[in-house]
């Protein structure tokens, strides 16, 4: 066994050593989906394990090309012999960072696209002051000459209520049975009836929500490789956590990449192998691996009604990442008549804030393109899929709405869901 192999995946060195595992194969470089529509970007292998071999942090500037990585991680699910390829590249974009070789104007429109937690809660509360600005052609004109963010980038509309302003008014259940609900940025200002149809279903399945003060998860941060601020989020949601994970509680969440991060990415990028994280991450669930822990334990609920329609669903390559399975898509499969047709596009492009950038706008849409032509023949009256930013870039491509798996399981559950969703269901 390898001294790579034998460590603990959270031991500080792991993405490190892992490159000495690299054989050079390219299996990572014919599957990327980012090299296959673009020469900026020469392949993960490229800028992961080979150029990590000659790369000294303390002297040498990583190449500039490492920029072009989406982050995906589809090249860690078909490396063969394990290389930590996706987070090689992001550690090397931290260190283009932290020795200034990122411009300071796409810097600064990097923290600003990263930091959806400072923007929801300045705008939330103007919501319908800003959500017409965010169109706004002049404005978004202005955006993508002075600070790179593509005019034409899918932002989301803010909600009229925050989540748990929300939640606060909700009554509650008391149960001996306890959950944790890791809401995630998108859920609190822009998507509330996600969190709601999660907080239903785990209701209605006996248990109690419970929702403690927690921020963004930190994986923007990460991704544009401002390591040490997303430190400071990851140490804080770990400190509001921890003391559920102690007592056993499981931590959920409807949001696959904060799940991931919490669980994997940052941890491993931000070399942290402390006893409270590890406890946090074993404890945490996507929402749908927990409710199928239950079905299999026999404790969940199956009294579904049936929905006949024929609906394109897309599993994000995010939700890939956790290596789980197809949980989204078994849930999917418990609501009698429902057909589901499932993409096999291996990434809809808009890689959480990659897509927002207007150097990578046009690649984003290229990677995605397989992904809305499936979509477009499908022809559903609207697409599911797991991540939040999928959502908003599969909408924003082909005109279609789409929501999360959990919230049509909460509509043949009978639970209250959101208002255009029920009235599409009413009509079929």
């Amino acid at each position: 066994m390898s001294h790579f192999t034998s460590l603990n995946p959270l031991h500080p060195r792991f993405v490190e050593l892992s490159l000495d595992n690299c054989i050079k194969c390219n299996i990572c470089t014919s599957a990327c989906p980012v090299s296959a529509v673009t020469d900026l970007f020469p392949g993960p292998k490229y800028t992961g394990p080979q150029a990590g071999r000659f790369r000294n942090p303390l002297e040498n500037s990583p190449d500039k090309t490492v920029d072009y990585c989406s982050g995906c991680r589809v090249c860690n699910m078909v490396c063969p012999t394990g290389v930590k390829i996706a987070e090689m590249n992001a550690s090397a974009r931290a260190v283009m960072v932290k020795q200034g070789k990122i411009p300071f104007r796409l810097r600064l429109r990097n923290n600003l696209v990263a930091r959806s937690e400072v923007f929801g809660k300045i705008t939330q509360p103007i919501a319908p002051l800003v959500n017409p600005l965010i169109s706004f052609t002049p404005l978004r004109w202005i955006a993508e000459v002075m600070l790179g963010i593509s005019r034409h980038a899918p932002f989301p509309k803010l909600a009229s209520q925050r989540f748990t302003s929300w939640y606060r008014r909700h009554p509650s259940p008391l149960s001996n049975r306890k959950v944790v609900l890791f809401h995630g940025c998108s859920t609190e200002y822009f998507e509330p009836r996600v969190g709601k149809a999660a907080v239903g279903i785990l209701e209605m399945n006996g248990f109690e929500v419970i929702i403690p003060r927690q921020n963004c998860c930190g994986l923007p941060l990460l991704s544009n490789g401002e390591f040490e601020a997303a430190r400071r989020y990851h140490r804080n949601n770990i400190k509001s956590l921890i003391e559920y994970a102690r007592e056993g509680i499981p931590i959920v969440g409807t949001s696959t990449s904060c799940i991931l991060t919490l669980k994997e990415e940052a941890p491993e990028l931000l070399d942290m192998d402390d006893e409270d994280t590890r406890l946090v991450a074993i404890h945490t669930y996507d929402l749908a691996e927990f409710l199928l822990l239950l079905r299999d334990q026999e404790e969940l609920k199956t009294n579904l009604h049936p929905i006949p329609m024929a609906l394109p669903y897309h599993i994000p390559c995010q939700y890939r990442a956790h290596r789980i399975g197809k949980p989204g898509l078994e849930l999917l499969e418990m609501i009698p008549d429902l057909n589901i047709l499932q993409s096999s596009a291996t990434c809809c492009g808009i890689a959480g804030t990659y897509g927002y950038k207007s150097e990578k706008y046009f690649i984003a849409q290229q990677v995605g393109k397989p992904l809305f032509d499936f979509v477009d023949q499908v022809g559903g009256l609207f697409v599911l899929c797991d991540s939040e930013t999928c959502r908003w870039q599969i909408t924003h491509a082909t005109g279609i709405p789409t929501y999360h798996p959990i919230e049509l399981l909460a509509a043949a559950y009978g639970l209250k869901v959101d208002e255009k969703l029920l009235e599409v269901l009413n009509n079929t």
